[in-house]
């Protein structure tokens, strides 16, 4: 068991300055909840490391992290069931443009992970044009039809393909030739089919007329932003350590991940080679350095697409007419210098 002394002094080099987090009563630790946006995975690490190492509860906080379930971490978070939770960039966009009371506090990843993806042998598609007229296992979403039409009509091709509905059964579909193309995120469905021994390719989207994003983020509500900002800067500062831990000591944050999750995952090769992709690919921390801050181009760019798209729909399902306050969305105030 680690002595308090050295947990603090972990934290303290783990993570960037924060005057004042560190300073909270102990005797009266907030309670904060967080909300997951699906099954635990390497995008969750520094939520676990803070919490297991301690870096919470020396910043005066008692953080519980929500199990996952079927209503989406977004709307837990705008009717105040959860303080905070982890969300897609789309679904911040989305949510936040229909009246939701969302805005992202946190970036977790840097930059896009998410891919196209098809099995390597299929040697007729060199590049995106070629997906016209194949067929597409999706999840559901209006934002995969517009993306993928983005990629492809910036290479040439007409964007004509046909959808088939499969959630996560994608995957299954894909591998056995069901369908011809998916979408993925790289650092982790891809690192699982590399484990498995598939062979594939991807384009990535950014390479064809698409913003890059912070995929994953931490939101929470305007409401609860106001109401504790304090406990907010806390809890946002010591993620921030969280996930800096995870980076120096990968090995370390990654058994602590699984010990926290024995249910869930099993498969420790996995966690390892996801940390290891996230971290060689500067998605947790950028290679300029940056972690846990929004680059507001970034934001801007990717809200901007997805109006420009029609994407992004008021309270009565009708797309916006004017594209939206996007800085209203986000904020980095709470992670400190």
């Amino acid at each position: 068991m680690i002595d308090l002394t050295r947990r603090q002094a972990l934290f303290l080099a783990a993570s960037l300055p924060f005057a004042g987090a560190v300073t909270q009563a102990r005797a009266a630790a907030q309670k904060i909840t967080v909300a997951l946006d699906w099954t635990v995975n390497t995008n969750h690490i520094g939520l676990f490391v803070a919490r297991d190492k301690g870096f919470y509860k020396d910043a005066g906080l008692d953080v519980e992290i929500l199990p996952y379930g079927d209503t989406g971490s977004g709307t837990l978070v705008a009717n105040r069931v959860a303080d905070f939770g982890i969300s897609g960039s789309l679904g911040l966009f989305t949510q936040k443009s229909a009246g939701a009371d969302l805005k992202a506090a946190y970036a977790v990843v840097q930059s896009e992970t998410g891919r196209v993806v098809f099995n390597a042998d299929r040697a007729a598609i060199k590049s995106p044009k070629n997906l016209d007229g194949l067929s597409y296992g999706g999840f559901g979403s209006a934002w995969e039809n517009a993306l993928l039409r983005t990629i492809i009509r910036h290479d040439g091709g007409k964007g004509d393909f046909s959808t088939v509905t499969l959630g996560t059964s994608a995957y299954e579909a894909l591998a056995n030739g069901a369908v011809d193309f998916t979408l993925e995120v790289s650092t982790w469905e891809g690192i699982e089919a590399e484990l498995k021994g598939l062979k594939q390719r991807s384009f990535r989207y950014a390479d064809y007329g698409v913003p890059d994003e912070h995929t994953t983020l931490i939101v929470s509500s305007n409401a609860f932003l106001a109401a504790n900002p304090k406990a907010a800067a806390a809890f946002v500062q010591a993620t921030r350590a969280g996930y800096a831990f995870a980076v120096d000591h990968a090995k370390e944050a990654g058994e602590l991940l699984v010990a926290a999750n024995k249910d869930t995952l099993t498969n420790p090769a996995l966690i390892d080679a996801s940390l290891k992709a996230l971290n060689d690919g500067h998605f947790l921390k950028s290679a300029a350095g940056a972690i846990g801050t929004m680059d507001k181009a970034k934001m801007e760019a990717m809200g901007g697409y997805l109006f420009a798209s029609r994407i992004l729909l008021d309270g009565n399902g009708k797309a916006l007419k004017e594209k939206p306050d996007l800085a209203a969305y986000f904020t980095n105030e709470f992670l400190g210098a």
